[in-house]
């Protein structure tokens, strides 16, 4: 049956850009040759089982730009690394009260030199930031959108990156928990 692995794309049907259907976007996956696809809300978070389909990555960037027009940033994670991540998340007594509040940034690699001092700089009302090898994790009590700590990210971690919040975050491992046992 294959592994479960989790997709996340950056940049899908944000404001209006990057449109993504997500029936589509299943029915690419599944034509690749991956099993139990499924999908969580409109930007582009899929859980699968993938058998083992060489090429995967390149496979899915060619038929995104080809079928939709654009190649998002691909973040892959098996199950159990999602998973540690989540796990590792050392606000989630925050996110518990407000899911929305606190945000996993999916790294595409470790950060190395990634200047954490001056990005903590630009914290104000009890804004906290962790990095890990694998995820940056974000507390913003008064929101993401309003965070000048959120904004600023780019600046000071320059790897690639992918935002979810805690809330989809837990969905999207609910989801892929929930794949028929292979």
């Amino acid at each position: 049956m294959g592994d479960v692995k989790i997709l996340l794309l950056r940049g899908v049907n944000v404001s209006g850009a990057n449109r993504l259907p997500m029936v589509e976007f299943r029915e690419m996956l599944t034509g690749f040759g991956l099993t139990d696809v499924d999908t969580h809300v409109q930007s582009g978070n899929a859980v699968f089982r993938d058998p083992g389909v060489a090429d995967l990555a390149d496979k899915i960037t060619s038929g995104m730009m080809v079928r939709f027009g654009f190649k998002p940033a691909l973040f892959f994670l098996d199950l159990a690394d999602f998973r540690k991540v989540l796990a590792a998340n050392p606000y989630k007594v925050q996110g518990a009260a407000d899911g929305a509040k606190v945000h996993i940034l999916f790294l595409a690699e470790p950060a190395v030199g990634a200047d954490l001092a001056g990005l903590r700089a630009h914290a104000v009302e009890g804004e906290q930031v962790t990095l890990t090898d694998k995820a940056l994790y974000l507390h913003t009590p008064a929101g993401f959108g309003k965070s000048a700590l959120a904004e600023k990210l780019q600046r000071y971690i320059k790897v690639g990156q992918t935002a979810r919040n805690q809330r989809s975050a837990e969905s999207i491992l609910a989801l892929a928990a929930a794949l028929p046992v292979g």
